[in-house]
């Protein structure tokens, strides 16, 4: 497993993929096979690929806010970012699978409590990455207390490595607006509503709409012999037209996802060139 890992590393940061994203879970998701199908660890599986790939940015897609104390998840994500040479992404969340943390025996509180803890979490990681050696000052919230964040070695992306947050409702678009680089979002009618609000957001918090990167996860089956090639090009067209600059593309797929890759990177890319990047999920 680990060779396929490094495979489609190495293959996807070939072709000209910009991100590859592991998803944060313990157990493998109802849409992907269930508790029963294989899950490998989100930063374990970045760091392998980091160290197999060259450019291409590497990032939590996405991390839940649930599962790792703050000063945990800052020393987690520098130490990919010191290791890749500058290239982790933080992708971050309230998290959705509450069978996976009660199962494995970590706390699931409730929606209202998770978005406030995202909120301390986004602002005790300014801290961490805050100067050289991060913001000594201490940080006491309703949920987390950190008497010292102190961050060394301090990340090599500065001012910090990038802070996607996964969630298309108010709440999480109220947090990008103040803390986050980069939104992702799901395709559907409701797109440019979401975009809307995310800009009118952005007018409120005083932050440049255009300065954050939109970005949208897709489910992707291109086909072993290539077939759904011309149909994903379209999808990515019409989703650059709405405004999206990095689409994430989600392998559900059963069969070889080396094989999907490399058609991706084959067919797809080079005809969407003019169009952005188009990162994939693995």
């Amino acid at each position: 497993m680990g060779e396929t890992v490094a495979r489609i590393g190495r293959t996807a940061d070939d072709a000209g993929f910009s991100l590859i994203g592991v998803g944060d879970h313990l157990w493998q998701g109802p849409h992907a096979g269930g508790p029963q199908a294989p899950q490998l660890e989100c930063f374990t599986t970045l760091a392998t690929i980091a160290a197999h790939t060259r450019r291409c940015r590497v990032a939590s897609f996405v991390a839940g806010v649930h599962f790792r104390p703050p000063a945990l998840l800052a020393k987690t994500v520098t130490t990919l970012d010191v290791l890749s040479g500058g290239r982790a992404t933080l992708g971050l969340g309230v998290g959705w699978y509450e069978d996976e943390a009660t199962g494995s025996g970590i706390p699931f509180p409730p929606v209202a409590d998770r978005f406030e803890m995202l909120e301390e979490t986004l602002q005790i990681l300014r801290g961490y990455w805050h100067g050289e050696h991060g913001d000594e000052r201490p940080f006491q919230g309703r949920h987390y207390r950190v008497d010292r964040p102190l961050n060394l070695p301090q990340s090599l992306t500065r001012p910090h490595p990038p802070i996607m947050l996964g969630g298309g409702g108010a709440k999480t678009l109220r947090l990008v607006a103040r803390y986050a680089d980069a939104c992702n979002l799901y395709p559907g009618p409701d797109l440019p509503d979401k975009l809307g609000l995310l800009r009118r957001l952005c007018a409120d918090a005083g932050r440049d709409y255009d300065a954050i990167e939109k970005t949208c996860a897709l489910p992707v089956d291109v086909g072993a012999d290539g077939a759904g090639t011309e149909e994903l090009i379209t999808q990515l067209r019409r989703l650059a037209d709405e405004g999206v600059h990095t689409v994430i593309g989600i392998l559900l797929a059963p069969g070889d996802p080396l094989r999907q890759v490399e058609i991706i990177g084959e067919k797809v890319l080079p005809a969407v060139a003019d169009a952005g990047p188009a990162p994939i999920d693995s």
